[in-house]
């Protein structure tokens, strides 16, 4: 079974066009890719999803121990006929960017993941050489099997390959030469999304014919091929009653996890998907509420024209709906948001604060989110993972959450909580906490019995 991780030197290499590329190029010769990516990121999945049509997956190994990405990697891995994983920034930059915790290499290494090294030459030659042994000498074993050129002319390939083959003993595979349709727009939070770019496709299909011509499958083929990892398929769903659960999903709010999604099915949720944006209310018969993060500052307008959906969003969780809220969800339940373009619009009005757009990013990175009291998900004195990435900022953040930075011990207060609500800023990640996803979907099928026996009476 082909299994391989991209991975670079630095952010900015081309493992994202590179990754769509060759899962491309994968899924024309019929061996059924599935695709990873390490770290929290929310974007590049959605660009393998646009290329595959399936999910892709996060693994994450702060906010999931080993054996849990290890699981998560199998699960989903199962069944198909090949794995790419891409990596996250540079090779062995993981948590405080000072260890390699939660690195790409610490997931190759759970993994045991054959890596193949995506340069982008950009004026150096032998330099180059020094650079990748040096990677190769960092950590033992390293994982890496073999080099990619990304932005690299035939001309410039022809030179590189036997000095680098030389001087590292790693083949040469391949290169991309520049290529305009390569080329994906960024903003604060890192690349325009798939759905944003509108031939994203047709893009990404011309780069992979490139690669059908430039690539060493052959090798390729022999570097990556391991023993089956991927042996069980999973089950089926045990049968249940299943409890409805609406959640929101458009172009304001599109960064959810998979995993997250699939925790909610396994503890019994029936997921209906809706659009603040274009609908005008939260699906009738749903008895829980998950707003994820996205981008609603970039749709702020847009969401406050929607006044029949926020009436009935404010209306629904201040009458018990069970409610999570996640970053741009959190955002949402407030009064206003700024918009990009600087202007203040009326949001939910559910929570005290306001949305404001600050300079550069607020709480970025990993910490560990402790309760003070028993609420919606948590339990007192229970410490989960969480990640945060975000520009704008709430004139009120909320005060029943304890959030700390793992290394440096920084911590503040965040987050609104009760019986019924989660609403913060952290992005939760349910795989590793199935006891969060079990109390939600239990809350609202408690609030469902209790919707019913008061519509009965």
């Amino acid at each position: 079974m082909l299994e391989l991780m991209i991975a670079a030197p630095a952010s900015g290499s081309g493992k994202t066009v590179l990754t769509c590329a060759l899962l491309a190029a994968l899924k024309r010769r019929g061996l059924d890719p599935c695709a990873f990516k390490c770290g929290p990121d929310y974007i590049d999945p959605m660009f393998h999803r646009s290329v595959l049509g399936v999910d892709s997956h996060n693994l994450d190994l702060f906010l999931a121990g080993e054996d849990t990405v290890r699981e998560l990697y199998s699960h989903y891995g199962a069944s198909h006929g090949c794995v790419v994983v891409e990596g996250a920034m540079g090779f062995y930059d993981g948590l405080g960017g000072s260890t390699h915790r939660a690195s790409a290499w610490h997931a190759a290494d759970t993994l045991d993941l054959p890596v193949l090294l995506a340069v982008r030459p950009k004026g150096a030659s032998l330099t180059l050489a020094a650079q990748i042994k040096g990677l190769r000498a960092f950590r033992d074993p390293s994982h890496i099997v073999g080099i990619f050129l990304n932005d690299c002319s035939p001309m410039l390939f022809k030179s590189l390959k036997p000095m680098l083959e030389r001087e590292t003993g790693l083949p040469v595979l391949g290169c991309l030469p520049h290529m305009e349709e390569a080329a994906l727009e960024s903003r604060h939070l890192g690349l325009q999304t798939a759905g944003e770019i509108k031939d994203i496709s047709a893009r990404i299909d011309r780069v992979a014919q490139t690669l059908e011509e430039t690539m060493d499958w052959n090798t390729l083929s022999f570097l990556c091929d391991r023993p089956d990892l991927c042996s069980r398929c999973p089950g089926p769903l045990p049968a249940r009653e299943r409890t409805p659960i609406a959640v929101a999903r458009d172009e304001a709010f599109c960064f959810m996890y998979a995993e997250t999604l699939d925790a909610l099915q396994n503890a019994g949720a029936d997921l209906l998907f809706f659009s603040p944006l274009h609908d005008k209310a939260p699906p009738e018969n749903a008895c829980g509420l998950y707003l994820p993060g996205g981008y609603p500052e970039l749709y702020a307008a847009q969401l406050a024209q929607n006044e029949s959906m926020r009436r009935a969003i404010k209306q629904a969780v201040s009458q018990g709906l069970p409610t999570v809220a996640e970053c741009g969800g959190f955002l949402y339940l407030g009064r206003t948001l700024q918009g990009a373009d600087g202007e203040a619009y009326p949001m939910a009005g559910y929570l005290p604060g306001d949305g404001i757009r600050t300079p550069k990013l607020v709480r970025f990175g990993y910490s560990e989110l402790t309760a003070d009291t028993d609420s919606l998900l948590f339990r007192k004195g229970e410490s989960v993972p969480v990640h945060e990435f975000h520009y704008w900022d709430s004139t009120q953040n909320g005060s029943s959450l304890t959030a700390v930075k793992p290394l440096t011990g920084r911590g503040w207060r965040c987050g609104f909580t009760s019986r019924r609500l989660y609403a913060a800023f952290p992005h939760l990640y349910f795989p590793n906490r199935p006891q969060m996803a079990a109390r939600f979907v239990r809350e609202a099928a408690l609030y469902r019995k209790e919707r019913f026996n008061h519509d009965k009476a």
